[in-house]
């Protein structure tokens, strides 16, 4: 009778309607709440060319995560393919310019290494029996290191022919979102139209089940994580496209936000349920966020946070959708095609006619009088960087700019996107303390073709016009710390040398500036040099398995302070006695280590200086005034001595 009464009353009926379309399209609905709010929050969001640059942002993570999806749907987990991206790019690079392989060749070894990691993925899980959790952990760690070993740790330049891929057909389709949908259509078929698809989902359903049917489950999961490789291969190919070069700690962390894209469009991470469009609009909603996030000024670290929550909502939200007896979002199963795509296009016309609603919010709205300026940092988990920050802050408080800050996280790629957000919400004038020279030429490039002037601030950008420097230099940095440890030690010794992180320019510049000014001192011996990746906690590792090898070290010359403190807790009551070590960069903690007595020596580059100055010239530049090419904050070494007097 309950029953009977529900059918019969067409409200409810409409109501537990609209609760199913919602329950089954819960990522849809998620994506499109996201849109409005963007486009009701921010008059830079809904613009022609923003809304390509989150097809562009979205267009590496979906790629990696169809890839995933398949190893997803079949209840397995692939942490390695962030580092698999990295690896095969770097294949393409090295073999095409180091050693002259035809591109297409090139580019046919780069897939052929994704599929190589993949089928040893598969290999391990299958017949090893090692969880996928533990074989594709030590996946990543292995290919990131190949990555690192065959560059060098230097990024490698593509060729002209695969840089392209980052460039747009016609003027205005960018060339990453082409590959992103065909990706997408190729992992659609294969998941709703092919035996290996069926596969799939029988696996991730019930393996002994799919066992005891006849299925190979063996040879099936090979073909699934080749499949992930080659999908993390192109991936690679089009990441090192938009950043024109093969940089070896490129897609660091990428896996996870590709798992987040996978769960957040619908999978399943037990199994059995999954799809490509579910995939695809979970990297959008990734994208939408960080790029709305950047547009709104948020904090990186925040951005972190929500981002962090979206993810547990999409858990839950699946958790809750099972309960309420939602259909199962599996692929190939034949029938509601024609009832999905019309739920599609009732989503496409619904969200235009909103967010067209909401675009009249933006109209007639008085705009702030004050310039706007974008500041891209490569990273704020550094003091050094937090003080360009507070530099930069301080000045443009004082002249009456909004100026907004975001954080690369030691990310190029993600560098990159925050550089075109900056570019298509049409800010004054821009900022960049590139987190590679190389990869952020693409990127400057562009917001000079929109006539927006650019200050490179402490590392310069290659092959891009910007219209100053404001930079110390490394090189000449690193010689004067080398030439302070040297006198130090009277010109005979043994010494450490701790690097900062690999592929990135001050590491590179600060090294080569050790290695020039110890050519003055041939007594002095370097006995180690290892990486730290300019990490206090590294540097403390990394210091104390070195004197295992060395106890009888008499000096240390790290790249930054952050890495030297490290290296002094390692050294304990040597640091400053027997010991001598000498930091880069003068940060507050540097300093105070330097009064204290522990580190010898900082070569400070006096970082809120550099803020300022930067500040400085980009109104200068945005106003149409005169900038000079470069311009040179001079380093300074700061002792025991003088270190009262130093303001930084």
């Amino acid at each position: 009778m309950a029953t009977d009464t529900l059918k019969s009353t067409p409200g409810a009926s409409g109501a537990s309607g609209l609760r199913r379309l919602l329950l089954d399209n819960g990522a849809l609905t998620a994506l499109i709440v996201l849109v409005i709010a963007m486009s009701a929050l921010s008059g830079d969001f809904l613009t022609t060319d923003n809304l390509l640059n989150v097809g562009v942002q979205a267009a590496v993570t979906a790629i990696l995560a169809f890839g995933v999806t398949f190893v997803i749907v079949s209840a397995g987990i692939d942490l390695s393919v962030g580092s698999v991206a990295a690896l095969s790019a770097t294949v393409l690079a090295w073999t095409a310019t180091s050693h002259g392989v035809p591109v297409l060749i090139a580019v046919l070894l780069a897939v052929a290494t994704g599929i190589a990691a993949g089928l040893v993925n598969g290999f391990l899980i299958a017949y090893g029996k090692l969880p996928p959790f533990i074989a594709t952990l030590a996946m990543l760690s292995v290919a990131r290191g190949l990555s690192l070993v065959i560059s060098e740790g230097s990024p490698i330049a593509l060729p002209d022919s695969v840089s392209h891929l980052g460039d747009t057909l016609g003027g205005w389709l960018p060339v990453p979102v082409l590959v992103m949908i065909v990706m997408g259509l190729i992992a659609a078929f294969v998941l709703g139209r092919t035996y290996i698809g069926r596969s799939m989902y029988a696996i991730g359903g019930n393996e002994e089940a799919a066992r005891l049917s006849g299925l190979r489950v063996k040879k099936q999961k090979l073909a699934i994580y080749a499949l992930s490789g080659v999908f993390a291969a192109v991936a690679g190919v089009v990441l090192a496209a938009r950043l024109s070069s093969a940089q070896p700690q490129a897609a660091d962390g990428y896996e996870l936000d590709a798992i987040a894209a996978v769960v957040i469009g619908g999978a399943s991470l037990a199994g059995g349920t999954g799809k490509a469009s579910g995939t695809l609009i979970g990297a959008l909603i990734l994208a939408v966020l960080r790029n709305g996030l950047n547009l709104l000024n948020v904090s990186a670290f925040w951005q972190q946070v929500v981002i962090g929550v979206v993810i547990a909502l999409a858990v839950l939200f699946d958790t809750l959708r099972r309960k309420a007896g939602a259909t199962p979002v599996a692929a190939g199963t034949g029938g509601g095609k024609g009832k999905q795509a019309g739920t599609y296009a009732l989503a496409a016309v619904v969200t235009v006619a909103i967010v067209g609603a909401t675009s009249f919010l933006h109209n007639g709205s008085s705009s702030s009088s004050n310039p706007k300026m974008g500041l891209s940092l490569s990273t704020l988990n550094n003091p050094f960087f937090v003080q360009i920050r507070a530099g930069a802050q301080a000045e443009a408080k004082k002249l009456g700019i909004d100026l907004t800050v975001t954080d690369a996280q030691n990310d190029a790629s993600q560098q990159a996107n925050q550089l075109q957000n900056f570019t298509s919400s049409s800010v004054g004038a821009i900022i960049v303390n590139p987190v590679d020279s190389d990869a952020a030429s693409n990127a400057v490039k562009a917001a000079d073709k929109a006539k927006i002037p650019v200050i490179a601030v402490d590392r310069g950008v290659n092959n891009a016009k910007t219209q100053a420097l404001v930079a110390s230099d490394n090189v000449a940095g690193g010689e004067l710390a080398a030439k302070t440890v040297a006198e130090k030690l009277g010109g005979k010794g043994k010494i450490v040398i701790l690097q900062g992180q690999a592929g990135t320019s001050a590491a590179r510049e600060r090294t080569q500036g050790f290695a020039n000014g110890l050519k003055a001192y041939p007594d002095i011996q370097v006995v180690a040099q290892q990486p730290a990746d300019f990490d206090r906690t590294k540097g403390l590792d990394v210091m104390s398995n070195l004197l295992q090898a060395h106890p009888d070290v008499q000096g240390v010359i790290a790249a930054n302070d952050e890495m030297a403190l490290g290296a002094i807790k390692a050294l304990g009551s040597k640091a400053g006695k027997s010991v001598s070590v000498v930091g880069f960069d003068g940060t507050p903690d540097g300093l105070k280590a330097v009064e204290g007595g522990s580190l010898y020596a900082s070569v400070a580059q006096q970082p809120t200086q550099l803020g300022k100055i930067a500040v400085d010239n980009a109104l200068k530049a945005f106003q149409g005034k005169k900038v000079e090419q470069m311009v040179k904050v001079p380093v300074k070494v700061v002792t025991k001595e003088n270190v009262a007097g130093f303001g930084g």
